[in-house]
């Protein structure tokens, strides 16, 4: 069985961005690869947020296009209850070893989608985004660019 790939929004961002710079056409690429080796590639609902509501902000009409276009051509993970609340444990967990991902005030999406990776229940997942710090202290996670 083939590991699953959850997208998180630095790659989500790179694919959608209507302007090819060098870095957006490989990610492009690296995923078409991806698609074209049968891997169960997911799009987490948090990410999607995210990369959605800086498009909304910046009224780029072309990237949301192609954000929707590429959530029609890959698995869509819902956040769940039980996502959220491992979220809130994540959360908790990072402040008690004082370590927080993000500040107080915040939802903290990197918390959101490791728990969706976490809840989904399969075993061999990893998140690929363009930062692993805060991410692979709690799942599995690599740059994109290293995910074969």
């Amino acid at each position: 069985m083939s590991r699953v790939i959850l997208l998180d929004a630095g790659p989500i961002g790179l694919v959608t961005n209507p302007k090819h710079s060098s870095i957006s056409l490989a990610c492009t690429q690296w995923l078409q690869m991806l698609i074209a080796s049968q891997s169960r590639i997911i799009i987490p609902e948090i990410a999607d947020y995210e990369v959605r509501r800086e498009l909304l902000r910046a009224n780029k009409t072309k990237g949301i296009t192609r954000l929707d276009e590429l959530v029609q051509l890959l698995e869509y993970l819902p956040i769940t209850t039980d996502a959220m609340r491992q979220a809130a444990r994540f959360w908790a967990q990072a402040r008690q070893q004082g370590q927080p991902t993000a500040n107080d005030k915040t939802i903290d999406a990197d918390m959101i989608l490791v728990a969706q990776a976490v809840t989904l229940g399969v075993p061999n997942f990893v998140i690929a985004t363009t930062n692993i710090g805060h991410l692979s202290r709690f799942a599995p996670a690599e740059l994109w660019q290293n995910i074969a």
